[in-house]
């Protein structure tokens, strides 16, 4: 298994991965909706506020994580994971989280302040990611899920306190992904 950041063009397999990840594992519909919201990040997004890592075996794409900017009024180097693909065979070995913790210490080296991400605190616990509220850090669109708002500080201990307004890049910046 061998775990690296995109540094090629592979747009059309990471998007086909996400799409039938989520068509397996929720409905053809949201297969479909994650799909395109893959396809629009790597179109839309400039190159110094998108992260892609994938897992590869046997040369090819078995799993992909993305990591795109996330806008404070405080200015911190802040970024969002989201969205996030195991294939439905490689599920439940670990991957996942092994390329989280992957992209994570890459960030790290790369001076990255902050993660964010909306999700299962179940899973993303076991990546160091902790329940925090609104007051904490504002979403930037309304929750629909709480109790998914999760981060993590990649210079201290404990996650501070963000004041102000936030903002993703423009293909997450949809109600419907919140």
């Amino acid at each position: 298994m061998k775990y690296q950041i995109l540094k090629t063009n592979y747009e059309e397999e990471i998007k086909q991965l996400f799409t039938d990840v989520f068509t397996e594992s929720e409905t053809p519909a949201e297969g479909t909706l994650i799909g395109n919201l893959v396809e629009e990040l790597q179109k839309t997004t400039k190159s110094e506020d998108i992260f892609c890592f994938v897992a590869i075996d046997k040369n090819k794409i078995i799993a992909s994580i993305f990591f795109t900017r996330f806008t404070t009024e405080t200015n911190l180097n802040a970024f969002i994971l989201s969205p996030v693909a195991v294939a439905t065979q490689h599920q439940k070995k670990g991957i996942g989280q092994n390329l989280i913790k992957f992209a994570i210490d890459y960030l790290k080296q790369n001076n990255v302040e902050l993660l964010l991400t909306y999700g299962d605190p179940d899973f993303y616990s076991k990546v160091s990611f902790k329940n925090i509220s609104e007051e904490i850090i504002k979403a930037p669109l309304k929750l629909t899920y709480p109790n998914g708002w999760l981060a993590q500080s990649l210079i201290s201990e404990n996650v501070s306190p963000v004041n102000g307004s936030t903002m993703c890049v423009k293909a997450l910046m949809d109600q419907k992904y919140w």
